[in-house]
Protein backbone atom coordinates (compact mmCIF):
# COMPACT_ATOMS: atom_id res chain seq x y z
CA UNK A 1 0.00 0.00 0.00
CA UNK A 2 0.88 3.49 -0.30
CA UNK A 3 -1.18 5.45 1.65
CA UNK A 4 1.83 7.42 3.25
CA UNK A 5 3.64 8.11 -0.37
CA UNK A 6 2.37 10.77 -3.27
CA UNK A 7 3.57 10.19 -6.45
CA UNK A 8 4.63 14.06 -6.83
CA UNK A 9 7.45 13.32 -3.93
CA UNK A 10 8.37 9.51 -4.76
CA UNK A 11 11.66 9.71 -7.49
CA UNK A 12 10.92 8.01 -10.78
CA UNK A 13 13.62 4.96 -10.58
CA UNK A 14 10.64 3.91 -7.51
CA UNK A 15 7.57 4.25 -10.51
CA UNK A 16 8.97 1.08 -12.42
CA UNK A 17 11.11 0.67 -15.51
CA UNK A 18 9.46 0.44 -18.86
CA UNK A 19 10.31 -1.40 -21.63
CA UNK A 20 9.18 1.21 -24.05
CA UNK A 21 12.35 0.78 -26.60
CA UNK A 22 10.67 3.46 -29.03
CA UNK A 23 12.78 5.91 -30.74
CA UNK A 24 12.31 9.85 -30.70
CA UNK A 25 10.86 9.74 -33.89
CA UNK A 26 8.12 7.44 -33.36
CA UNK A 27 7.35 9.36 -30.01
CA UNK A 28 7.71 12.67 -31.82
CA UNK A 29 4.99 11.18 -34.49
CA UNK A 30 2.65 10.21 -31.35
CA UNK A 31 2.90 13.85 -30.03
CA UNK A 32 1.96 15.51 -33.54
CA UNK A 33 -0.57 12.67 -34.07
CA UNK A 34 -1.89 13.64 -31.13
CA UNK A 35 -2.01 17.66 -31.62
CA UNK A 36 -3.63 16.95 -34.98
CA UNK A 37 -5.84 15.08 -33.94
CA UNK A 38 -6.98 16.50 -31.07
CA UNK A 39 -7.59 19.85 -32.66
CA UNK A 40 -8.94 19.22 -35.59
CA UNK A 41 -11.82 17.20 -33.69
CA UNK A 42 -12.22 20.01 -31.13
CA UNK A 43 -12.83 21.93 -33.57
CA UNK A 44 -15.22 19.45 -35.53
CA UNK A 45 -17.16 18.76 -32.83
CA UNK A 46 -17.67 22.09 -30.71
CA UNK A 47 -21.30 22.40 -32.29
CA UNK A 48 -21.95 19.17 -30.50
CA UNK A 49 -20.26 19.56 -27.36
CA UNK A 50 -22.27 23.30 -27.46
CA UNK A 51 -25.48 21.16 -28.14
CA UNK A 52 -24.54 18.38 -25.21
CA UNK A 53 -23.62 21.70 -22.85
CA UNK A 54 -26.87 22.80 -23.53
CA UNK A 55 -28.80 20.21 -22.76
CA UNK A 56 -26.84 19.13 -19.31
CA UNK A 57 -27.41 22.51 -18.60
CA UNK A 58 -31.63 22.46 -19.03
CA UNK A 59 -31.95 19.16 -18.01
CA UNK A 60 -30.01 19.15 -14.59
CA UNK A 61 -28.82 21.81 -12.40
CA UNK A 62 -24.85 21.80 -11.92
CA UNK A 63 -21.86 22.92 -14.04
CA UNK A 64 -21.78 21.29 -17.73
CA UNK A 65 -18.42 20.01 -17.00
CA UNK A 66 -17.30 17.65 -14.20
CA UNK A 67 -13.42 17.97 -13.15
CA UNK A 68 -11.36 15.84 -11.01
CA UNK A 69 -7.81 15.11 -10.21
CA UNK A 70 -5.69 13.05 -12.31
CA UNK A 71 -2.92 11.11 -11.02
CA UNK A 72 -1.03 11.04 -15.04
CA UNK A 73 2.83 10.40 -16.18
CA UNK A 74 5.80 10.60 -13.67
CA UNK A 75 3.44 11.63 -10.98
CA UNK A 76 2.42 14.98 -12.52
CA UNK A 77 -1.21 15.66 -11.08
CA UNK A 78 -3.43 17.58 -13.77
CA UNK A 79 -7.36 18.53 -14.21
CA UNK A 80 -9.22 16.18 -15.65
CA UNK A 81 -12.67 17.03 -17.58
CA UNK A 82 -15.47 15.39 -18.75
CA UNK A 83 -18.89 16.23 -19.69
CA UNK A 84 -20.77 15.76 -16.48
CA UNK A 85 -23.35 12.81 -16.72
CA UNK A 86 -24.38 12.59 -12.55
CA UNK A 87 -26.08 14.86 -10.00
CA UNK A 88 -23.55 17.48 -8.25
CA UNK A 89 -23.45 15.64 -5.06
CA UNK A 90 -22.40 12.59 -7.52
CA UNK A 91 -18.74 11.98 -4.81
CA UNK A 92 -20.81 12.52 -1.81
CA UNK A 93 -22.87 9.62 -2.43
CA UNK A 94 -20.05 7.24 -3.62
CA UNK A 95 -20.04 6.21 -0.65
CA UNK A 96 -23.63 5.52 0.25
CA UNK A 97 -23.35 3.03 -3.04
CA UNK A 98 -19.93 1.22 -2.32
CA UNK A 99 -21.25 -2.18 -1.44
CA UNK A 100 -22.99 -2.08 -4.84
CA UNK A 101 -19.95 -1.76 -6.57
CA UNK A 102 -19.55 -4.18 -9.79
CA UNK A 103 -16.13 -4.14 -9.78
CA UNK A 104 -13.20 -5.46 -7.47
CA UNK A 105 -10.13 -3.19 -5.89
CA UNK A 106 -10.24 0.75 -5.51
CA UNK A 107 -12.65 1.17 -9.03
CA UNK A 108 -16.28 1.68 -8.92
CA UNK A 109 -18.42 0.76 -11.49
CA UNK A 110 -22.17 0.27 -11.13
CA UNK A 111 -24.34 -0.25 -14.06
CA UNK A 112 -27.58 1.20 -12.77
CA UNK A 113 -26.30 4.00 -10.77
CA UNK A 114 -29.00 6.14 -9.96
CA UNK A 115 -26.25 9.13 -9.54
CA UNK A 116 -26.13 9.13 -13.03
CA UNK A 117 -29.12 11.39 -15.22
CA UNK A 118 -31.02 10.35 -17.78
CA UNK A 119 -29.12 12.52 -19.96
CA UNK A 120 -26.08 11.29 -18.58
CA UNK A 121 -26.87 7.26 -19.44
CA UNK A 122 -26.55 8.52 -23.43
CA UNK A 123 -23.45 10.59 -23.00
CA UNK A 124 -21.94 7.30 -21.08
CA UNK A 125 -23.23 4.58 -23.38
CA UNK A 126 -21.60 6.29 -26.25
CA UNK A 127 -18.80 7.82 -24.93
CA UNK A 128 -19.40 11.40 -25.29
CA UNK A 129 -19.13 12.41 -22.14
CA UNK A 130 -15.20 11.63 -22.38
CA UNK A 131 -14.42 14.49 -25.42
CA UNK A 132 -13.26 16.97 -23.10
CA UNK A 133 -10.63 15.33 -22.59
CA UNK A 134 -9.30 16.37 -26.39
CA UNK A 135 -8.21 19.74 -24.72
CA UNK A 136 -5.96 17.54 -22.30
CA UNK A 137 -4.91 15.60 -25.13
CA UNK A 138 -4.03 19.07 -27.40
CA UNK A 139 -2.29 20.06 -23.83
CA UNK A 140 0.04 17.19 -23.42
CA UNK A 141 -1.63 16.03 -19.84
CA UNK A 142 -3.16 13.21 -21.82
CA UNK A 143 -2.39 10.92 -25.10
CA UNK A 144 -5.14 9.73 -27.40
CA UNK A 145 -3.58 5.87 -26.63
CA UNK A 146 -2.13 5.24 -23.43
CA UNK A 147 -3.43 3.16 -20.14
CA UNK A 148 -6.25 4.96 -18.76
CA UNK A 149 -5.37 8.26 -16.46
CA UNK A 150 -5.28 7.30 -12.28
CA UNK A 151 -7.19 8.94 -9.83
CA UNK A 152 -5.31 9.87 -6.30
CA UNK A 153 -7.85 6.94 -4.58
CA UNK A 154 -6.63 4.56 -7.40
CA UNK A 155 -3.20 5.00 -6.33
CA UNK A 156 -3.41 5.01 -2.75
CA UNK A 157 -4.09 0.82 -3.58
CA UNK A 158 -1.08 0.23 -6.18
CA UNK A 159 1.39 -2.48 -5.02
CA UNK A 160 4.55 -1.86 -6.34
CA UNK A 161 4.54 -3.83 -10.11
CA UNK A 162 1.82 -1.51 -10.12
CA UNK A 163 3.55 1.68 -10.49
CA UNK A 164 4.90 0.89 -13.52
CA UNK A 165 1.61 2.14 -15.44
CA UNK A 166 2.82 5.94 -14.90
CA UNK A 167 5.60 5.44 -16.68
CA UNK A 168 3.71 6.66 -19.76
CA UNK A 169 1.43 9.38 -20.86
CA UNK A 170 -2.23 8.50 -19.76
CA UNK A 171 -4.51 8.03 -22.76
CA UNK A 172 -8.58 8.26 -23.69
CA UNK A 173 -8.27 5.18 -25.01
CA UNK A 174 -6.74 1.88 -23.77
CA UNK A 175 -6.56 -1.86 -24.43
CA UNK A 176 -9.59 -2.47 -22.72
CA UNK A 177 -11.49 -0.63 -25.75
CA UNK A 178 -11.22 -3.64 -27.83
CA UNK A 179 -10.84 -6.57 -24.96
CA UNK A 180 -13.32 -5.69 -22.71
CA UNK A 181 -13.69 -4.14 -19.48
CA UNK A 182 -12.04 -6.49 -17.04
CA UNK A 183 -13.78 -6.57 -13.70
CA UNK A 184 -10.10 -7.44 -11.58
CA UNK A 185 -8.62 -3.98 -10.88
CA UNK A 186 -5.32 -6.01 -11.34
CA UNK A 187 -6.40 -7.33 -14.52
CA UNK A 188 -7.07 -3.71 -15.36
CA UNK A 189 -3.44 -2.46 -14.55
CA UNK A 190 -2.14 -5.64 -16.52
CA UNK A 191 -3.74 -4.44 -19.58
CA UNK A 192 -2.47 -1.25 -18.97
CA UNK A 193 1.77 -2.95 -18.32
CA UNK A 194 0.80 -4.83 -21.69
CA UNK A 195 0.52 -2.04 -23.58
CA UNK A 196 3.03 -0.07 -22.25
CA UNK A 197 5.59 -3.34 -22.82
CA UNK A 198 4.37 -3.72 -26.70
CA UNK A 199 3.50 -0.19 -27.87
CA UNK A 200 4.24 0.72 -31.09
CA UNK A 201 2.72 3.17 -33.49
CA UNK A 202 0.60 0.23 -35.36
CA UNK A 203 -0.23 -0.48 -31.60
CA UNK A 204 -1.79 2.97 -31.20
CA UNK A 205 -3.55 2.96 -34.79
CA UNK A 206 -5.12 -0.14 -34.22
CA UNK A 207 -6.64 1.08 -30.70
CA UNK A 208 -7.43 4.01 -32.33
CA UNK A 209 -10.00 1.96 -35.20
CA UNK A 210 -10.82 -0.58 -32.30
CA UNK A 211 -12.57 2.39 -30.33
CA UNK A 212 -14.16 3.85 -33.47
CA UNK A 213 -16.49 1.00 -33.59
CA UNK A 214 -16.46 0.70 -29.49
CA UNK A 215 -18.17 4.30 -29.69
CA UNK A 216 -20.43 3.89 -32.54
CA UNK A 217 -21.44 0.65 -31.15
CA UNK A 218 -22.41 2.21 -28.04
CA UNK A 219 -20.99 -0.76 -26.04
CA UNK A 220 -19.77 1.52 -23.09
CA UNK A 221 -21.53 1.04 -19.80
Amino acid sequence: MLHDVSPEKMPLRHLGQTRLLASRWQLGVKRILDVGISAMSLVILTPLLLAIGAVIKITSPGPVLYQWVVIGKGGKRFTGYKLRTMVVNADGLKKDLWQYNERNGPTFKLKNDPRVTPVGRVLRKFSLDELPQLWSVLKGDMSLVGPRPVGPAEWEHFEEWQRRKLSVTPGMICLWHVRGKPKEFKEWIKLDLEYIDNWSLWLDIKLLFGAAWYVLSGSNY
